[in-house]
């Protein structure tokens, strides 16, 4: 079985579709895969269909819904498995299960080369860390469940997943420039900053490709920008590492200069994985902090 939510919702045994046409079993599948081999219980389900106020015959339609569900499964799957539909969505503990193996769901999949991207780039691995997070982003195909009608229950899954792939794509970034990428990522970052103008890190990765680049003065206006949209929209300053690496720039500090290999960038490194083995730096950098 394969099943899709990093984008529009698929799910697939033998090639052949499992997604239902009707919205509210399209959720109850879209919960069930995001939850694979953990019990969803019924309250569970029933509030995300129906929020606060579920109609009296809620328990029995959703029953109708798990037996759609499985009445597709039973359609699709090899009789010489010797599986059946209720061997896959299982009833259990007042509530059901959808049995998945490794590499069956993307989200899985994705989370897990997520970790591992963390993990080499916390060893100091950069160019590994950026493969796997690349690998990790190739599996998106849009916004989560985007043709999905999300409850009160997938909705908050649906955001902590947007915010995982722009933990990802910031992780990718910093591991490349720590290797030295920056002019390279320049277009990527430029549109990323413009799409969130009010995002600290991105802004800050920018700042440095741009600096890197021979381009100080517009990484100054990065900053003028994005502090000009901070006090207007939030009336609040940029943080006091963002400051500190927009005096950085303006004094030409060498705490920025390319690689030999990350003093400049600590802040990228803490961001996404925590600070990692190195060599001892000056408290007074004004990037180290950061």
């Amino acid at each position: 079985m394969q099943i899709k939510t990093l984008g529009p919702l698929v799910a697939q045994e033998n090639q052949v579709s499992l997604v239902p046409s009707a919205g509210k079993p399209r959720q109850v599948l879209s919960l069930l895969a995001l939850n694979a081999n953990r019990v969803i219980s019924v309250g569970t389900l029933i509030e995300e269909i129906w929020g606060n106020n579920p109609p009296r015959s809620s328990a029995t339609t959703l029953q109708t819904y798990i037996f759609q569900l499985r009445r597709n499964l039973d359609s699709a799957l090899d009789r010489n498995g010797g599986l059946t539909a209720k061997d896959i969505l299982v009833t259990q503990h007042n509530g059901y299960l959808l049995r998945a193996s490794p590499g069956d769901i993307d989200v899985h999949e994705f989370e897990r080369l997520a970790g591992e991207a963390r993990s080499a780039a916390a060893a100091g691995d950069d160019a590994a860390a950026a493969d796997l997070f690349t690998e990790a982003l190739s599996l998106w195909d849009g916004p989560p469940l985007v043709d999905v009608q999300a409850g009160r229950i997938l909705e908050p899954e649906i955001m902590r997943l947007t915010e995982a792939r722009l933990a990802a794509v910031e992780g990718r970034l910093a591991a490349r420039l720590r290797m030295g990428r920056h002019a390279e990522l320049l277009s990527e970052l430029t549109v990323l900053t413009m799409k969130y103008p009010m995002h600290e890190n991105l802004c800050a990765q920018f700042m440095i490709a741009l600096h890197r680049s021979g381009r100080s003065w517009n990484a100054l206006e990065a900053y003028r920008r994005l502090r000009d949209t901070m006090i207007e929209e939030l009336g609040l300053e940029p943080s006091a590492r963002l400051r500190r690496l927009h005096q950085a720039v303006l004094a030409g500090d060498p705490v920025l200069d390319p690689p030999a290999a990350a003093d400049g960038l600590d802040f990228e490194r803490q961001a996404v994985t925590g600070p990692p083995p190195m060599r001892p730096t000056s408290a007074a950098s004004p990037v180290a902090s950061v």
